[in-house]
């Protein structure tokens, strides 16, 4: 199974620019979705969309905080990343097949970016007890990089 790149919705970037979120003190939840949600759709601008998960079966609606999260500068790149996130599904299973990032903070819950767990596509599971876990990619979850200032 491979998962597809994270994809940023389209406001993500005026929400950075105009402080409706601040990359260095917000919150930022991931949450999980099934496979009829409409989170793909890059033109949503806050939390929550169609079709999350339950709260149930270890899972909470509104999903959980990610942790160690950095944005940070390198070489002109900047990188935004956090620890991998791990569900554990108890008294039933987590059946979900994308994970949507969005701003815990800013009021109305914003979205940053969504991921389709597996491009098959096809639903991810963790049965009773078990985790599913969403490895970040090594390069992070989102770079800016690039570009010049028009003149």
């Amino acid at each position: 199974m491979a998962s597809d790149l994270w994809r940023r919705y389209n406001k993500f970037p005026e929400y950075m620019g105009d402080g409706t979120i601040d990359m260095d003190t917000d919150t930022f939840n991931m949450a999980l979705y099934l496979s009829t949600s409409d989170c793909a759709t890059l033109t949503e601008t806050t939390y929550p969309s169609t079709n999350e998960h339950a709260s149930a079966n270890g899972y909470t609606t509104k999903g959980s905080p990610l942790a160690s999260v950095t944005w940070v500068e390198a070489a002109g790149t900047i990188t935004f990343d956090s620890a991998d996130e791990v569900f554990t599904a108890a008294a039933g299973s987590i059946v979900a097949r994308f994970a949507q990032i969005f701003s815990d903070t800013a009021a109305g819950d914003q979205l940053v970016a969504y991921n389709l767990m597996d491009n098959a596509p096809a639903d991810m599971t963790a049965t009773d007890t078990n985790t599913l876990t969403i490895a970040m990619n090594a390069s992070g979850i989102l770079t800016v990089s690039g570009g010049q200032a028009a003149s």
